[in-house]
């Protein structure tokens, strides 16, 4: 793997940061705090997302950024025969290949997932391969034996074994529970014997009962054929003497409506009579009836157009007031000069306002922008002056004989070359943050330009208020003016129409005759229904006679036919007591027939369920054999996962101890390169302690500098061994702070042995703040933090010290 480009868009310190890398060993030097180490951050969030990056999304974002600010990390690298770009944000991302356009994956997932295959090694393995820093080189010697080993499962991936191992014991104990469980639900073969012979005693039991039903059965149903005719014939005799009895009660019933009927005829006969002559007597007075209501039509309809002409008398007064009231109304309201003075008054107040508020808002947003940014880089310079003072302390506290508090080697010469940088950097963040402590002191209190706006604005709201309500009020009677125009129009209307309607129907109605002619009408009338009445009554007399005589001879006819009913019932000869002992010989015979049936059907449910059970007994004889075949199963399921676990652990023992070789052989070659020759073997106990080996000797590593040039082999050798098990050649190294307590010899001779090791690492980062590695390196990218513009800058410089052009 080989990077090419890096750009940082507003990621951590970095508002736009572009850094092109190429093969070789460069040096990328700043002040701690500066933002050398984001740069690899950038690289790995870019490769494996948010997983890879500290902090949560919203510390990702550069401190001074916009909230909606792009944050964005493009990187283009080279893998085998490819070339690749990968560009990911907040919320997506995108994989190119080859130059292609189109890319290959589109999504934070999708991207993360293709990269992880074409890498073959997940986030942790990444790191652990081309990633090394200073407490990584000796994170192995602060570990107990048994973390060692397991550290070095982890990053190899051995750990996958184990936890597949302990994936296969889950599995085994539950099949182990199955086969328990199975075992524990099999029924006694000897059980089901039994129960077999039970069931099968019940059904021949069973059986011979429903047999013996069945013959009581036959015997209450000849019983009951027995008894069924006399029952039959007692029923059909009480049901003609029922028919009877009823009809004969129909009979008294017509003959007692044939005596009411001739009873009624005989009143009514005598009825006619009186009437007649009370009609007879009244006809005389009743003679004037219908002259008089010819009278009261006629005055009827004099009194309806007299009442309409005195309504539309008084409808027209009230109009003609109506209509006088409008025309009044209309003569007071505004010409159109005045509406029209009065809307160019409002639109020139209007326009004045709008001016207003326009400069008052480009005010106030200056001064509100202004103030902002002042605040913002106040808190920015807080933050670096604190960083600062604490970096300064520590090395104060040091002084020339202590150790760096960033890499832990004595500071030496270099003592007061850092405590000067770390003080200028102090001054100029103290000189620009008093600076904008004052700024934001002197934009906190309003501008009084601003409040004399507002005033103003006030006033002009307030005539402008004025201006409108009085061009409201003039609108609304210029409107009500159409409307009047239309109203009065129409009053005219209907005032003609009164007018009309005044004048138009007869006269000469006299109201005193239309009174005496009601009067009169009003006696007459309910003495005119009454002779009706009496009219109807005599006209009926003439037929009431031939009725009676028909009544009388109905009388007779139904007399005779209750008779004839009576004495056919006296010829049946029926009687209760032959009924009732019919009645109980059938029910008798039914109710032995029942208890037969009962019987029979008790029995037959008895050999059904004896049937059922020796069924049941069969289908458990056969859920056993089923069971019996799992239980089998399950045994060499059990047997299998016991073969398993013993292959893992056999294959975990081959690979722990070949690994401690393995790792010994790969870091005595990359050591015997870093320290000349001088050590020829580094030698790893059964607890992963090393040991060298000098001039053909074994000797615990002592000094600092040993152990750092120890511990680089063999993280370099884990490295190796990682790259090797996922098919990558170990082609990038990136080193952060790794020269730790090395003096200035060695840490020469290990920048020498890391370019003569460039057929194995073709692209070698080295991260540091030590100013002295820049004569070792072939590039030298320069980074700063600028605390006025919250953001970091890089520029590429020569590797003897001369500043080159701005990155």
């Amino acid at each position: 793997m080989l990077i090419e480009r890096v750009r940082l868009v507003n990621f951590r310190q970095h508002e736009d940061t572009e850094l092109v890398l190429g093969a070789g060993l460069t040096g990328v030097i700043g002040a701690n705090g500066a933002g050398k180490t984001t740069i690899l951050e950038a690289i790995a969030w870019a490769l494996y997302g948010a997983e890879a990056a500290r902090g949560t999304r919203d510390t990702i974002r550069r401190r001074g950024a916009l909230p909606r600010a792009a944050v964005r990390v493009e990187l283009q690298f080279v893998l085998g025969p490819h070339r690749y770009r990968v560009v990911r944000s907040l919320s997506s991302a995108e994989l190119f290949q080859d130059g292609d356009t189109a890319s290959i994956a589109d999504s934070l997932a999708a991207v993360t997932e293709k990269i992880t295959r074409l890498l073959g090694m997940s986030r942790e393995e990444f790191f652990n391969t081309y990633f090394t820093g200073q407490k990584q080189l000796a994170i192995m010697g602060a570990m107990k034996p048994v973390e060692r080993a397991q550290f070095l499962a982890r990053v190899l991936g051995y750990d996958r074994l184990q936890r597949a191992q302990e994936l296969l014991r889950e599995r085994r104990a539950a099949a182990r529970a199955r086969l328990q469980a199975i075992e524990a639900g099999l029924p006694d073969p000897a059980e089901l014997d039994a129960e077999e012979g039970r069931a099968r005693e019940r059904l021949e039991q069973a059986s011979a009962r429903e047999a013996a039903t069945r013959v009581a059965l036959e015997a209450a149903e000849a019983r009951a054929a027995d008894a069924m005719p006399r029952w039959s014939a007692a029923q059909q005799q009480r049901e003609r003497v029922a028919a009877l009895q009823s009809d004969l009660r129909l009979a008294e019933h017509h003959v007692t409506a044939a005596r009411d009927g001739f009873s009624q005829l005989d009143r009514e006969l005598v009825a006619a009579s009186d009437a007649r002559t009370r009609l007879e007597s009244h006809k005389a007075r009743l003679a004037p009836l219908e002259q008089l209501r010819a009278e009261r039509h006629r005055l009827d309809e004099q009194a309806g157009f007299f009442t309409r002409q005195q309504a539309a008398q008084a409808q027209l007064e009230e109009a003609r007031l109506g209509l006088q009231s409008l025309r009044n109304r209309a003569a007071r309201l505004p010409v159109a000069e005045v509406i029209e003075q009065a809307t160019a008054r409002a639109e020139k107040l209007r326009e004045a306002l709008e001016s207003l508020d326009a400069s008052r808002q480009e005010r106030r947003s200056l001064w509100d922008r202004d103030l902002q940014d002042a605040r913002t880089k106040l808190v920015a310079l807080r933050d670096q002056y604190k960083d600062l003072k604490e970096q300064l302390d520590r090395v104060n506290t040091a002084g020339e004989g202590g150790a760096c508090p960033t890499c832990a080697r004595p500071l030496g010469v270099e003592y007061e070359h850092v405590v000067g940088m770390l003080d200028r950097q102090l001054q100029d963040v103290m000189f620009n943050g008093n600076y904008f402590k004052s700024r934001v002191d002197q934009l906190s209190v309003e501008p009084p330009e601003l409040k004399e706006l507002d005033q103003q604005r006030e006033q002009a709201e307030a005539e402008l208020a004025t201006a409108t309500s009085v061009l409201a009020g003039l609108q609304a009677q210029a409107r009500e003016g159409v409307a009047l125009q239309k109203e009065q129009v129409r009053m005219e209307a209907r005032v003609a129409e009164f007018e009309a309607a005044a004048r138009e129907g007869p006269t000469g109605y006299d109201p005193n005759r239309h009174s005496e002619v009601r009067r009169l009408l009003g006696e007459l009338e309910p003495l005119a229904l009454q002779a009706e009445r009496w009219r109807v009554a005599a006209e009926r007399a003439e037929t009431l006679l031939p009725e009676a005589e028909r009544a009388e001879r109905l009388l007779t006819e139904r007399e005779a036919e209750a008779g004839a009913i009576r004495d056919a019932l006296g010829e049946i000869g029926y009687s209760d007591e032959s009924y009732e002992d019919a009645r109980q010989a059938w029910e008798a015979a039914q109710r032995w027939r029942r208890e037969a049936e009962l019987g029979t059907v008790q029995a037959r449910g008895d050999r059904i369920a004896a049937e059922e059970g020796r069924q049941a007994v069969a289908r458990r004889r056969e859920e056993r054999d089923r069971r019996d075949a799992e239980r089998r199963d399950a045994h060499r399921v059990v047997a299998m996962h016991n073969e398993l676990d013993r292959a893992f652990t056999d294959l975990r023992t081959d690979l722990n101890t070949q690994l401690r070789p393995d790792l010994s052989d790969l870091a005595s070659g990359f050591l015997r390169d870093l320290s000349g020759g001088k050590y020829s073997d580094l030698e790893l106990d059964e607890d992963y302690v090393a040991t060298i080996v000098e001039g053909g000797d074994p000797r615990p590593v002592i000094s600092g500098g040993e152990e750092d040039i120890a511990s680089l082999a063999l993280r370099l050798a884990i490295s190796q061994m990682i790259a090797d098990r996922a098919g990558q050649p170990l082609s990038l190294l990136v080193l952060d702070e790794v020269f730790g307590s090395l003096d200035d010899e060695r840490r020469g001779s290990v920048l020498e042995l890391l370019r003569s090791l460039a057929d194995r690492f073709p692209q070698v980062i080295l991260i540091t703040h030590i100013e002295g590695v820049r004569e070792g390196v072939d590039r030298v990218i320069r980074v700063d933090f600028d605390a006025a513009r919250g953001s970091a800058s890089i520029r590429e410089e020569n590797a003897g010290g001369l500043d080159g052009l701005a990155a």
